[in-house]
């Protein structure tokens, strides 16, 4: 260091105060100069890179539009409604659709039919929920039935009627059991540890399912301990005809899906995104070549699926 003053000292003339003013000043200077290239290069934050990110928004629109692309090939074309002659027991959803019903009603009329019900006369189809009158009296004359019952049908359905009122009568006497699917909260308050807020929230559940398949479903509900739950197996039955209602896996959304109780919303996001990129499910087995997708979950939730 003494060499370097004595070295200025004698180059510029300066006294020994100059001298050590001048050897602050000058790394100062130096400061002030390199400064801004410094800031630029390694502390102001470089320009961000959106590369990656662009190339991946432009895939994710591509199979967007794709997607757009395909339901409209998919989407039928809007048919004229039409009327011709048709039987309600064996008409298809195709065509109560070409007939101008909506898919809902459509649907439903099969889950009746499905279920057992049976169309006797023409008023009949009036009793299936969703059904406008206008479309009613539009299609009357080409319904293939009868507008009222023959003295046989009467005489059939009043002994159908005392038939079925003998069998559940013989039913409740033989087993004292009640039917689980039916039962309102007095049924389920009869047993013993069920109050009215177990009894609503058994009644909740079953919704929710669309009806118990076993009674070890019912070990499910928050709030019913063993015992309960055992007193609750003695006192109710699920009859063996029963079918719950059901979830059609190729048309359902996402939020349909994830309102079941065994179907979370991951769940219910992944289903219908196998869906979109395989298409429509073929059986419910399908389900079980989705990777990732507990096969318990599937045994659980196949009584509640349909196509």
């Amino acid at each position: 260091m003494n060499r370097i003053q004595r070295w200025v000292r004698d180059y510029f003339g300066f006294s020994r105060s100059q001298v050590n003013a001048f050897l602050i000043l000058l790394p100062l200077m130096m400061l002030i100069v390199f400064a801004p290239a410094v800031w630029k290069n390694y502390v102001l934050p470089r320009p961000y890179d959106d590369t990656k990110d662009r190339a991946m928004l432009d895939s994710l629109v591509g199979v967007w539009e794709a997607g757009l692309e395909k339901d409209k090939v998919r989407a039928p074309e809007a048919v004229e409604p039409s009327v011709f002659r048709f039987d309600p027991n064996t008409a298809t959803v195709e065509q109560w659709r070409a007939l101008g019903l909506s898919a809902a009603s459509s649907t439903r009329i099969a889950h009746y039919r499905e279920k057992g019900g049976k169309f006797r006369v023409k008023a009949d189809l009036l009793k299936i929920y969703g059904i406008d009158p206008a479309f009613y009296h539009r299609v009357f004359a080409y319904i293939a039935l009868p507008e009222n019952k023959t003295g046989a049908e009467e005489k059939k359905d009043l002994w159908d009627n005392h038939h079925k009122e003998s069998r559940e009568s013989r039913f409740k006497t033989n087993n004292a059991r009640f039917d689980i699917n039916a039962a309102d909260t007095a049924q389920l308050k009869s047993v013993y540890g069920i109050g009215e807020k177990l009894s609503q929230r058994i009644l909740k559940y079953r919704d929710a399912l669309g009806g118990f398949v076993t009674l070890e479903q019912l070990t499910e509900i928050y709030g019913l301990d063993t015992a309960v739950v055992t007193r609750l197996k003695t006192k109710c039955v699920v009859l063996p005809d029963f079918r719950p209602d059901r979830i059609n896996i190729n048309q359902a959304d996402e939020k349909r899906l994830a309102a079941h109780p065994y179907l979370k919303s991951g769940v219910a996001r992944i289903i219908v995104a196998y869906r979109f990129q395989h298409g429509e499910f073929r059986s419910v087995d399908d389900l079980r070549k989705i990777q990732g997708l507990d096969p318990k979950i599937i045994d659980k939730i196949a009584p509640y699926l349909t196509l």
